[in-house]
């Protein structure tokens, strides 16, 4: 009996991935499980939440949940300091910035770039506004692309800042 329920929610579980273009490792979510034991937790008759609810009160509960958990992530970081670490696109619209500490690696900024000339003075300007947003006292070091308009970069800024690397 088991095994035809499963089978039958993995049939209906199906459908939606197939009907929605979802790609089929999103089944290896961690959020994948819990949300099943959830939908078979409330059994019959409670209504599934509607495409409101999913972009607005709960978008913004997880919002506020990840904001929360990003200050726990920045609260280690005397403790333990921070590497950055600039990412770069192919379109060269957005340069990227993540930090990774003993506590994780999460997103930090999205800077638009677009239109600028992307030439080493840039750079310098780029990174010496995010450690100093970061807080310079935690930066341990800067990981960058390897163009040499980023490298001559990366040296000014230690030049400035003896403590990176």
């Amino acid at each position: 009996m088991i095994k035809g329920i499963r089978n039958t929610l993995g049939r209906y579980v199906g459908k939606w991935f197939y009907d929605k273009g979802i790609p089929f490792d999103a089944a290896n979510s961690p959020y994948f499980p819990p949300m099943v034991s959830a939908i078979l937790r409330v059994g019959q008759g409670v209504k599934p939440s509607t495409a409101y609810e999913l972009s607005g009160p709960i978008l913004d509960e997880e919002v506020e949940e990840v904001k929360k958990w990003i200050e726990e992530y920045k609260q280690s970081w005397p403790r333990t300091g921070i590497t950055l670490m600039s990412d770069g696109w192919l379109n060269k619209v957005s340069k990227n910035f993540l930090g990774y500490s003993p506590k994780g690696t999460a997103f930090l900024y999205s800077k638009d770039v677009s239109g600028t000339k992307k030439d080493a003075n840039f750079y310098v300007q780029l990174y010496d506004q995010i450690v100093e947003e970061v807080g310079d006292k935690h930066v341990v070091q800067f990981i960058t692309d390897n163009a040499r308009a980023c490298v001559t970069a990366g040296s000014k800024l230690m030049d400035e800042r003896k403590h990176l690397v």
